[in-house]
């Protein structure tokens, strides 16, 4: 009797006695047991193992430590230390981290980048080496961005709406607004620079500028967005498109 109650006794500022059913009692003991089989020392060994069997290290935007083969000078040529203190790690070493050594030799390491200004070939060769496998992925089309817009529950035009609704504001989009946000993206994607999804950050911000400013003179009102307005909005946008690329 006084192990069960030692059981069921929580000791903080005094002491509480807990009533529970037989199986309320049951799923208790067995946390407090399951408790005692996991230490911190269990934990981070097996967390260990795990790395270094199933770990897997994206590295983004490998390409702003890549620099043109005929441009080698000032500080882009630090660039190529960090490919070398990236090069053991990627071939397999032992990396001391707070919870214990970790090695990574069976780490798979994935690289990405958008290499506008170099070649993935720009890279070291032993670094080359050690990623051997390239995939070259396909630009979003007007139908990836239309996705984007709509698909994910939490997207852009949500995220807009949800945000003027706590100014009062009730904004609408029409799916012929949408799409032709989706083909303008698209459109300077090919025309003025590659950014990929984040062009629709800027179309969007773009065409409610006027809206979010004067959303505290809109309070209660309604807003709708249809092709026209969205034109209206990036109507310039468009002409000055085939001008950027000859700005230095």
């Amino acid at each position: 009797t006084s192990r069960m109650d030692r059981l069921f006794t929580v000791q903080r500022s005094g002491t509480h006695r807990r009533k529970m059913t037989i199986r309320e009692a049951r799923q208790a003991i067995e946390e407090i047991e399951a408790e005692k089989l996991l230490t911190d020392e269990t934990i981070t060994k097996q967390a260990i193992e795990a790395t270094e069997q199933d770990g897997i290290v994206f590295i983004d935007e490998i390409d702003k430590i890549c620099t043109p083969s005929n441009y080698r000078h000032g500080a882009d040529a630090s660039s190529e230390g960090v490919q070398r203190d990236l090069l053991p790690l990627i071939e397999g070493s032992s990396v001391s981290t707070k919870r214990g050594n970790v090695d990574t030799d069976h780490i798979l390491f994935v690289a990405s980048g958008a290499f506008h200004q170099c070649k993935p070939s720009d890279l070291m060769a032993e670094l080359q080496g050690r990623l051997p496998i390239r995939v070259e992925l396909k630009g979003l089309t007007e139908g990836d961005l239309y996705s984007i817009l709509t698909v994910p529950e939490n997207n852009l035009v949500r995220q807009h709406v949800e945000l003027l609704r706590t100014e009062g504001v009730n904004l609408l989009i029409t799916d012929a607004a949408l799409k032709e946000i989706s083909s303008v993206a698209a459109e300077l994607n090919m025309t003025v620079e590659n950014i990929g999804a984040r062009r629709l950050h800027t179309v969007l911000e773009r065409i409610l500028e006027d809206t979010s400013f004067n959303a505290p003179e809109l309070n209660g009102q309604s807003v709708v967005i249809d092709a026209v307005d969205v034109k209206g909005s990036l109507g310039d946008m468009l002409l000055k498109t085939d001008l950027s690329k000859f700005v230095l």
